[in-house]
């Protein structure tokens, strides 16, 4: 067992475990610690906790100290260089006729480099870049490029259901999620319905996976043959949520609708599911994304 402490570098970004040296730490205080990229200033994400060995990373990394005013007004200088690096890179980047975006700039808190963030179609040579920069700011420079979720993660904004961008307000990591989700869900195969603003597939698909796969296990499908208590029939429709099914009976020109509970499936189309299959790898496959 390790006593640990979580700390974040970013806001709403992934915590990491530090070794608090057997120091009190709540949540919210400001430390500087010492990790892989070098000192840093981070947030406590979560205070002194016991955890097991499995879950650290060894070596486990220590707080080097709590934050003072001065590393705090640091951090705020770094900030204002970060805004300036921005615009002379962007001035660069049109001058070299890159095809590129920059996204983000962060300067190390302890000042050994500056990363740029940037997106691009393909593969960008910026080696002539790197070396306008550094004839600049005479410091390491380091080029990332990350990809559009990333960048919606980064800069934020507001997604179709009014609301924050989920990857940016509380999701620490990005999860696959695919066409066939929104197709369990019941959702329009439309992209432009089904996509986020970063024009990736919506992470929200992911929420209730778990749930629709559960209830479709026991709603029958469209076009399936059932038994209901008035005799047999053809679903013509059904509701995964609510669990109810529209039945038009074979023994009269009427459509019922039935409880999940009351019906028992006959008989499965096949030519039916193999034609819909066929249609949802078609579309998964340019859509499916995992970051």
């Amino acid at each position: 067992m390790a006593e640990v402490i979580g700390v974040r570098f970013k806001e709403n970004g992934k915590s990491y475990y530090f070794d608090p040296k057997g120091d009190k730490f709540k949540v919210g205080d400001l430390v500087v610690v010492d990790t892989a990229r070098g000192i840093e200033l981070g947030e406590v994400a979560n205070g002194n906790q016991t955890v097991s060995d499995d879950e650290v990373i060894h070596p486990l990394r220590e707080v080097v100290r709590r934050a003072t005013d001065a590393d705090v007004k640091h951090r705020e200088e770094n900030k204002q260089k970060e805004k300036k690096a921005f615009a002379v890179c962007e001035e660069k980047i049109a001058a070299r006729e890159l095809d590129m975006k920059l996204v983000d700039v962060e300067y190390a808190f302890d000042d050994t480099k500056i990363l740029f963030y940037f997106t691009a179609d393909g593969r960008v040579d910026f080696r002539e870049l790197v070396k306008d920069l550094a004839s600049v700011f005479h410091t390491r420079i380091e080029l990332r490029q990350i990809g559009v979720r990333d960048e919606a993660k980064m800069l934020g904004g507001l997604g179709i259901c009014g609301r924050p961008f989920c990857c940016n307000r509380f999701l620490n990591d990005f999860l696959p999620v695919s066409i066939k989700m929104a197709k369990e869900q019941g959702l329009s195969l439309n992209p432009v319905k089904i996509s986020g603003t970063c024009g990736r597939l919506m992470c929200c698909l992911n929420y209730e996976q778990n749930v629709y796969e559960s209830l479709n296990k026991t709603t029958p499908r469209v076009g399936a043959t059932v038994s209901t208590p008035d005799g047999e029939g053809t679903v013509l429709s059904a509701s995964v949520l609510s669990q109810k099914v529209k039945v038009r009976l074979d023994s009269r020109d009427t459509a019922e609708t039935y409880s999940c509970e009351d019906v028992r499936v006959v008989r499965i189309n096949r030519k039916n599911d193999r034609n819909e299959a066929e249609r949802t790898e078609k579309q998964e496959k340019p859509e499916e994304e995992k970051n």
